[in-house]
């Protein structure tokens, strides 16, 4: 049973709709990153989560209990919001323990003069100062316990902020961009800390970002959410490397994706006279090709690939970005470059663009992927896709390792474990895979050749 699961949830003010219909489940000990423009629903449904708001329609489920009748104070969800939301007459040490004195303490025993002569109230303020005291060492901010806000920097504060969550053990941790006003530098150390907390609590964590590098980097698994429409739920390499809609593909990574217009035609693409054979049939008519900067090369003496012009060209230090143009359809293409790779390009030299066709995507009129990259899928008996291998055990959800991964369900295309949570993306072509696994010597070959999937013909 999943720690926190959302039920076809929707939202609307007025006449806009704001959450479509979302669903998702959120096991213990997962780190789920919602990520999306501004706009998209993110903060909603965490405020829906929280109590603080409510659901037209649809069901939050926390544990096996139903959250619709229970109100937000008893709920036992912690929630970090973006302005940290400390109070600015208190100090650090009051701030955190504010939610244990509310927990802990009755309306007589807060109250500021008689509550300090009843009986029974020191015991208990005695035990909050000692949590709070704990709570303040693991997150190495025992210096700031007598500090008020406003004598304090912003990651002292969203420390502070995290303590006052943390420090209640709640059910769930709900974020709400905690880091968004953090200077860069500060911003990359407190993302290792928030992880590190999120390993040592065990508890599952909804994590709310526009920035794409946090979700990438600090979640098990990637929710993108567009237009208040869950696209996508995936591990990050799988949103990365393989989006299963074109939406995903633009939102996610920097620089953008090359979008560019191609006709499929009984299982080919053809673009510019490059045509690509792909191992999925695609249906014939208009498709959208993608292309990820960092694989489209350019051929400065412009003899080969597709001919066209650079506009201009980006130095970002430990990388260039040039602006391309072609020549015969006036098609935009990014190009994302090693330095060494950029030395003698200049806005409007004339070079060959060329696009690898094994790095393509394909999209059909829709939106949605009509042809996937093998990045991330399974290899044969394995029991781990190449996504959870790249990112270590470590990172895997814990529930997949062991005994518990043998017992999982296996994949019905692939009939083994799957380490992909609760959805399997694959779209493997049943007949890639013979009806029984296959040695574990045979991983290698087999997952190399089925990254083969396109070439140019």
């Amino acid at each position: 049973m999943s720690a926190l699961s959302l039920r076809d949830v929707r939202k609307s003010f007025g006449g806009n709709a704001i959450l479509n219909g979302i669903s998702l489940d959120v096991e213990q000990d997962e780190f789920i990153a919602l990520v999306g423009p501004s706009g998209c629903g993110k903060s909603t449904l965490l405020r829906i989560l929280a109590g603080l708001d409510h659901a037209d329609s649809g069901g939050i489920i926390v544990g096996g209990k139903d959250m619709a009748p229970v109100a937000a104070a008893d709920r036992n969800i912690a929630m970090v919001f973006q302005s940290y939301a400390l109070y600015p007459h208190l100090t650090a040490g009051q701030n955190i323990a504010v939610p244990l004195a509310m927990k802990r303490l009755s309306r007589s025993q807060r109250l500021p003069l008689i509550g300090a002569l009843l009986p029974g109230q020191k015991g208990i303020r005695a035990g909050i100062s000692r949590d709070v005291r704990e709570m303040a060492s693991v997150l190495k901010i025992d210096q700031l316990l007598d500090r008020k806000p406003g004598q304090m920097s912003g990651g002292q504060r969203q420390r502070v902020a995290l303590a006052r969550a943390m420090v209640r053990q709640p059910s769930i941790f709900l974020m709400d961009e905690p880091l968004s006003n953090l200077d860069a530098n500060l911003r990359v150390h407190a993302r290792g800390e928030i992880v590190e907390l999120h390993r040592r609590a065990g508890v599952p964590t909804l994590y709310v970002t526009h920035d794409q590098a946090e979700a990438l980097s600090m979640a098990d698994r990637v929710a993108v959410m567009i237009g208040g429409h869950l696209l996508q739920l995936a591990a990050p390499e799988a949103i990365y490397n393989d989006p299963a809609h074109i939406e995903v593909a633009r939102f996610v990574g920097q620089p953008r994706i090359n979008i560019l217009p191609a006709v499929a035609d009984t299982g080919r693409v053809d673009y510019q006279g490059v045509r690509l054979a792909l191992l999925e049939k695609v249906a014939n008519g208009p498709v959208s090709l993608g292309i990820r900067p960092e694989f489209v090369k350019l051929a400065p003496d412009g003899r080969s690939g597709l001919a066209g012009r650079i506009e201009r060209v980006e130095f970002l230090g430990s990388e260039v970005i040039a602006h391309c143009r072609l020549d015969l359809s006036g098609d935009a293409v990014v190009a994302k470059l090693a330095p060494h790779e950029a030395m003698d390009l200049i806005g409007g030299m004339p070079v060959g663009v060329l696009l690898p066709s094994e790095q393509a995507m394909v999209f059909g009129p829709g939106g949605t992927a009509a042809a996937h990259r093998q990045y991330g899928r399974h290899t044969a008996g394995t029991g781990l896709c190449l996504a959870s291998r790249l990112r270590g055990s470590s990172r895997m959800p814990p529930r997949f390792t062991g005994a518990a991964k043998a017992a999982r369900p296996g994949c019905w295309r692939h009939r083994q474990s799957c380490c992909c949570c609760c959805s399997c993306s694959c779209r493997w072509p049943l007949s890639s895979f013979s009806a029984s696994p296959i040695s574990s010597s045979a991983t290698a070959s087999s997952a190399s050749s089925a990254l083969r999937t396109t070439r140019i013909s």
